[in-house]
């Protein structure tokens, strides 16, 4: 038995999430109904973490474990994307240890959402970003978003529908950056609460459009009142960016005796 891991790249837009669904095209099920093409058995995967409907992937992992040998590791990549859509593709992959586990052993997952300002919608950007009327201003997004860094109580940010046994999260850095023609928020954490980051990034924009000090925002954290959040921000303008994994994990394949991510890069 051997453990593999790869890394996806995805377009959301026609995917009812990553989830396995029954009668619905979903990313988990495409990926394995082409490992079960290629590997002639069906593969069961899991994931670095769940995104959901319209929601994009730079950096997604996930692994499975199977007894077939007759592809080596660094090459399931190349000969899954002969098997599966063009809008979702496997980067990279490897043989890792037995031990490893898409999910269980990230350390660090990291999301970026992709804002930019226009009078009218660029259709060749429309999928992967939120167009706004003005771009706020980075300075007072940037002094909202350093009150989210550290352990907080994230009730204010979470879904109604969200299953959470606890809502306290540590964030490791939150922060906004142009790129080219966009604002970009960065945000990382071990894990996060379903629809958290885009509750978060719709009440930061909201939040600049009134001027509002950035003390308000720790009066919203600590209230922990879900009716004090904005409105949750698009799911197209999401890209699950990047996972860290620690040195000595087997993935990626090569280790610099630190940390080790997987879908570092631009997205554009």
């Amino acid at each position: 038995m051997r453990t593999i891991a790869l890394t996806l790249a995805y377009d959301g837009t026609d995917f009812r999430g990553y989830q396995v669904q029954p009668n619905t095209r979903t990313v988990q099920g495409v990926i394995e109904a082409g490992l079960e093409r290629l590997f002639e058995e069906p593969v069961r995967v899991e994931c670095a973490g769940r995104t959901d409907t319209g929601v994009h992937a730079k950096g997604q992992v996930i692994s499975f474990r199977t007894e077939n040998h007759s592809i080596p590791g660094d090459r399931i990549a190349v000969a899954l994307n002969s098997r599966t859509p063009g809008d979702v593709s496997a980067l990279d992959s490897g043989e890792v240890p037995g031990g490893f586990h898409a999910r269980y052993s990230a350390v660090l997952r990291t999301y970026r959402y992709f804002v930019y300002a226009g009078d009218a919608a660029d259709p060749l950007v429309d999928r992967y970003a939120v167009r706004l009327r003005r771009l706020p201003s980075l300075e007072r997004l940037n002094s909202y978003a350093a009150r989210l860094v550290g352990y907080h109580d994230f009730t204010t940010f979470a879904s109604s529908r969200d299953r959470s046994g606890s809502r306290w999260r540590s964030i490791d850095r939150a922060f906004w950056f142009p790129l080219d023609r966009f604002f970009v928020f960065e945000i990382s954490a071990r894990s996060f609460m379903w629809h958290m980051v885009r509750s978060i990034v719709g009440t930061l924009i909201a939040l600049d459009a009134k001027h509002a000090p950035p003390e308000q925002l720790s009066g919203m954290l600590a209230a922990g009142d879900r009716s004090l959040a904005a409105t949750t921000a698009a799911a197209r303008g999401l890209v699950f960016y990047r996972v860290t994994y620690p040195a000595g994990a087997g993935y990626p394949r090569v280790d610099s005796g630190a940390s080790q991510t997987v879908g570092e890069g631009s997205f554009e």
